[in-house]
């Protein structure tokens, strides 16, 4: 039996990390959209700095531009970022225990970041998590002010398939999950949990609730309880 060497898992998880950051460069179709729908340029890397969910920001600037008030916008992106707490959860083992280092590394919990250290085990999966947090955040709000500044010579950002960069790189880290038998029937469960309430709930709401049935669906794995040095 082959002896798995953890130092090469830590710099292999460190590699898709930082490969999985620069997914973020789709941040520019958000300063695009957001300057497009009203939003000064300040405004959407304020945005991205301190939300720094992008189906919140899209929802946010979304519920403006179709005259919606800033208390309406807020409470549609709170409620679509809810499920990042449920992620935090998840993560509890792998964040610092407290201080500016925790708050940072709960700035970091998105869909992307969660599905990297689920990826990988023990120390790797922190390092995963921290390489494509850090690298997500700084390469989001770089190009969210490349676009926001050349919106004008952008044009439609969605012409150029950017609005689809984060669901088909999320898509890519499930897939191995989902063909496996546990993986696969918590996400049909998911999907028809969210489908259903796509006909009666506010926006968001479905997605929170197809988070709560994957949450529930698999049971939390304990090589993800990794140690404190």
């Amino acid at each position: 039996m082959s002896v798995v060497d953890p130092v090469a898992q830590v710099r292999a998880a460190r590699r898709e990390g930082i490969g999985l950051g620069l997914v973020g460069v789709y941040g520019v179709s958000f300063g695009a959209v957001a300057v497009s729908s009203g939003f000064e340029v300040w405004q959407a890397c304020v945005l991205s700095l301190v939300g720094f969910t992008g189906g919140s920001q899209f929802a946010y600037v979304g519920v403006v531009s179709a005259g919606g008030g800033p208390i309406a916008a807020a409470a549609a992106a709170l409620l679509l970022g809810t499920r990042n707490t449920l992620y935090a959860l998840r993560l509890s083992s792998l964040l610092p225990p407290r201080g500016w280092a925790r708050a940072t590394a709960a700035h970091l919990v998105i869909d992307e970041t969660t599905a990297m250290a689920l990826r990988h085990e023990r120390s790797a999966a922190r390092t995963a998590f921290w390489a494509s947090g850090i690298t997500l955040f700084v390469t989001w709000n770089v190009t969210t002010l490349l676009g926001a500044v050349g919106v004008s010579a952008l044009g439609d950002p969605e012409q150029f398939g950017l609005d689809a960069a984060a669901p088909a790189a999320f898509l890519a880290l499930l897939w191995p999950h989902l063909r496996t038998r546990l993986g696969g029937g918590v996400a049909v469960a998911a999907v028809g949990v969210a489908l259903g309430l796509m006909l009666v709930a506010p926006a968001g709401v479905p997605v929170l609730a197809a988070g709560l049935v994957a949450l529930i669906g698999i049971h939390p794995r304990a090589d993800l309880a990794v140690p404190r040095s």
